[in-house]
């Protein structure tokens, strides 16, 4: 059924309410927010004076170029498809948001609510110069009972932003180029023990993290080739990777937050890349 005006502005409201991890939102990140909130309201033109014209899309079913993602916006009305903004984070001319998408069966994974992370770099005029992101189906509680986008603390020690990028890099550079016993020493050495795990087949702490990566027919069920991008800001880092899925080449956003030096949660979306039905040749990595 096709959304109401007066729905779409509850969402839009609703998305500029205050939440955990939005302090101080201005410059990309008030961008950002333009831009969700225009997508709420399903306006072109707001949309459009925050984007490039030669805005780069690197999502892989959507043209390239501004009005490529503007396009999109009648389907999107139509299909009532809004967005929430749980936390997002600004590193130099990068942003990110992670994001809850609601009737989102027109995205094509058959389900109604979906989990992203939308990720942008800024021309230094301040408008949007291209978007990246990864997607998949919200799903239940974990074994550990959390859900994909729950628990969402405010950004802090910003100070430590440098330290703890370096940090979730070298320990990717491990689990990527090291031995699995270097990976073990380092998941004790970087990691609580007791770390919340957000990821549907995993658990709490790093046994929980241990028996999921194990228990796939197809072992490791995660499996890291290259690290592409790292954004952060205080506590919070993002790593966009590359690699296996269960044997299936994707793309993964894995979120982590930092307390007292070590990870002590983990949130995350993992996509498979497509090879069909593509809308441009960008792809979903080809970082700045």
């Amino acid at each position: 059924m096709k959304k109401s005006l007066m729905s779409a502005a509850i969402a839009a409201t609703a998305l500029l309410a205050p939440q955990a991890g939005h302090a101080e939102e201005t410059g990309h990140k008030n961008t950002v927010r333009t831009l969700l909130e225009a997508v709420n309201a399903y306006d072109v033109n707001a949309a459009r004076a925050v984007l490039r014209p030669e805005y780069r899309q690197h999502n892989p079913y959507i043209p390239d170029g501004a009005e490529g993602l503007l396009s999109l916006f009648p389907a999107l009305e139509e299909a009532g498809v809004t967005v929430e903004t749980v936390l997002t984070l600004k590193d130099g001319e990068n942003a990110v948001a992670f994001n809850r998408w609601n009737n989102a069966e027109m995205f094509g994974q058959g389900c109604n609510k979906m989990v992203a992370f939308d990720f942008y770099d800024f021309h230094e005029d301040g408008r949007m110069a291209a978007h990246w992101d990864a997607m998949m189906c919200d799903t239940p509680p974990n074994a550990s009972g959390h859900m994909l986008t729950d628990n969402i603390s405010p950004i802090t020690d910003l100070e430590l932003t440098e330290e703890n990028k370096a940090k979730l890099a070298a320990a990717f550079d491990v689990f990527i180029n090291g031995t699995p016993e270097e990976a073990f020493a380092t998941l004790q050495t970087t990691f609580h023990a007791d770390y919340i795990q957000h990821n549907p087949d995993g658990s709490d702490g790093i046994e929980g993290f241990l028996a999921a990566q194990m228990s796939s027919d197809v072992t490791p069920r995660w499996q890291f080739t290259k690290l592409h991008k790292l954004i952060g800001e205080g506590n919070y880092v993002l790593a966009i990777s590359e690699g296996k899925h269960v044997g299936v080449h994707s793309v993964f956003y894995d979120l982590v937050r930092f307390r007292d030096g070590k990870i002590a949660e983990h949130w995350d979306v993992i996509q498979a890349v497509p090879t069909e039905g593509l809308a441009n040749d960008n792809t979903m990595f080809n970082f700045n």
